[in-house]
């Protein structure tokens, strides 16, 4: 039996944590096909949390129904992909060979700007109501999933959400679930950019229980006839601190270590499998995700990094030299970021695992 860990972020692990019935008012929707507040779904939580992984479930999950499916992320020109993408499938589905109107579409300008004109948004709008009349009439529909939304143009996220909401209106067989930080969903929706948005169903994802992360590996390690005693499979479990992407990262070690002891794995090579896994997850996720902090901005983590749990605002201003106000904004850009989040009133805590122990080991950068 191969290795089933998928240590890479957006890779489906072998087994869901806790997230199995977080799908449950989309996949409702999916057999009514519109009006079902499931099929419009905000996932968010923090980076490394399976967001994208639930977004890939949630389109297996419409696949299954027959459902046309179009997966973007949130770059540049996304969409023109959309756009592009439903022609495709609206020839696919009309009579006769497709059309290929495809170039003359991105040509006549619609690929060359992110902002619309008001005959390109009414092109658009007509396009999508053509194709889905068409899946309509196959009883089935279409799913758009938007990944990273924080990252979204503006100008674009609000042309779509328009078309969207009239889709909606207008009872056609429409899904739309995006995923992205917490903070910036909330921003988003706080704005005039997607108000329909929020009656939308939201999922925020959390770190799953340790203990079903426990009983994974055992399971896991136990089908491919390895032996993890539970004492082992705890320990490993705990180092994760239920981090989907720790999860993934401490089992593909553990596994190597497996396949490397003839099947079994000691206490020992139970901390290299840990130590190589956290140390891949500084590499991976902690070091790119404050790669582009400020140095005030690192000042601010590093005086969070001082506290063994949650951090009051006060001491760190404190412990910046700072006044409360100026590390007030410091703690904003870092919510944004994804590198902490609000534990209360007036505290804060880190979103990342390992991002503290990584400020510790770590001296302060001239």
């Amino acid at each position: 039996m191969e290795n089933p860990f998928r240590p890479s972020f957006g890779r489906t692990p072998p087994q869901l944590l806790d997230r199995t019935d977080l799908l449950g008012e989309f996949a409702y929707g999916l057999s009514i096909r519109s009006g079902v507040l499931g099929l419009l779904t905000i996932i968010t939580g923090a980076r490394g949390i399976g967001k994208t992984v639930m977004l890939n479930e949630a389109e297996d999950l419409a696949r299954e129904q027959g459902w046309a499916v179009i997966s973007e992320t949130s770059t540049s020109g996304f969409l023109a992909r959309i756009a592009d993408s439903m022609r495709v499938l609206n020839d696919e589905l009309g009579a006769g060979p497709p059309t290929r109107r495809i170039t003359a579409f991105v040509a006549a300008g619609f690929g060359v700007t992110t902002q619309l004109p008001p005959e390109r948004q009414v092109e658009f709008r007509t396009l999508g109501e053509q194709l889905l009349g068409r899946l309509n009439e196959k009883k089935t529909g279409l799913l758009v999933t938007l990944d990273e939304i924080q990252d979204a143009n503006r100008d674009e996220l609000l042309q779509l959400a328009a078309v969207i909401q009239h889709f909606v209106r207008d009872g056609l067989p429409i899904g739309f679930v995006c995923a992205g930080l917490p903070s910036a969903v909330s921003d988003l929706l706080n704005e005039g950019v997607a108000t329909f948005l929020r009656r939308a169903d939201k999922i925020d994802l959390h770190p799953v229980h340790v203990a079903a992360v426990a009983d994974s590996y055992i399971s896991l390690f136990s089908t491919a006839g390895f032996t993890l005693t539970r004492e082992i499979a705890s320990k490993a479990a705990a180092a994760t601190t239920g981090y989907p992407f720790l999860v993934q990262l401490v089992g593909y070690f553990l596994w190597r270590e497996a396949e490397q002891g003839a099947g079994i794995v000691t206490e020992a090579a139970a901390g290299q499998a840990i130590s190589a896994a956290l140390q891949r997850n500084i590499r991976l996720v902690v070091g790119p995700a404050i790669a582009h902090a400020s140095r005030r901005d690192m000042d601010y983590l590093r005086a969070m990094a001082v506290d063994e749990g949650v951090s009051g605002t006060a001491d760190i201003a404190r412990r910046m030299e700072a006044k409360l106000t100026l590390a007030a904004n410091y703690r904003a850009r870092l919510i944004d970021a994804g590198l902490i989040e609000s534990a209360g009133h007036g505290e804060v805590r880190f979103s990342i695992p390992g991002l503290r122990e990584h400020l510790r080991s770590t001296p302060p950068q001239d």
